[in-house]
């Protein structure tokens, strides 16, 4: 008999009160930034590694402070497919983001290098923001760490190009 290995997942379940709304927000936005993929209402779920598992560990806490329930799980899908339609729905969630930064990377060519600048940093930094969400790498992302660098290689140019009169 042979066995095929899939990955381990963390799987948080939570039961928040309606009123007041504050948690229930706070905690979808948190849950937002870690790329949690939805499998149904109050039940998200991430790849396990450590920092996962923490980071959802703490969020159960938040969620019984906030007076909810709130249960940790470790489990693994039950087919291949449902696996990768889990990698597929989480990768195609943060490849229409590094989409927005390659459209924006590009659109800011045409700028004066001062806002250019601000916008490589801004665009760097949404980049970071995205990768910590990222547990499936898609192709968007090698096209929008592309499209930054050209957009910071035309300062670097033009600063080149300045000194070298």
């Amino acid at each position: 008999m042979v066995t095929t290995s899939r990955s381990r997942w963390v799987l948080l379940a939570y039961h928040l009160p309606r009123e007041p709304s504050t948690p229930r927000i706070a905690l979808w936005r948190k849950l937002r930034r870690l790329g949690v993929v939805q499998l149904q209402d109050g039940l998200v779920a991430l790849p396990l590694d450590a920092r996962t598992r923490e980071q959802l560990e703490w969020l159960a806490e938040e969620v019984t402070e906030a007076g909810g329930q709130a249960a940790i799980w470790l489990a693994e899908p039950a087919t291949a497919a449902q696996e990768r339609a889990l990698a597929q729905r989480m990768a195609a969630a943060v490849a229409a983001d590094y989409q927005t930064v390659a459209t924006e990377a590009q659109a800011a060519r045409s700028q004066p290098p001062g806002p250019r600048r601000r916008t490589v940093g801004r665009l760097r930094r949404e980049l970071r923001r995205i990768s910590l969400r990222d547990h499936f790498p898609p192709p968007d992302r090698d096209q929008a760490r592309a499209a930054v660098a050209a957009l910071a290689a035309t300062l670097t140019t033009e600063t080149e190009a300045v000194v070298g009169r």
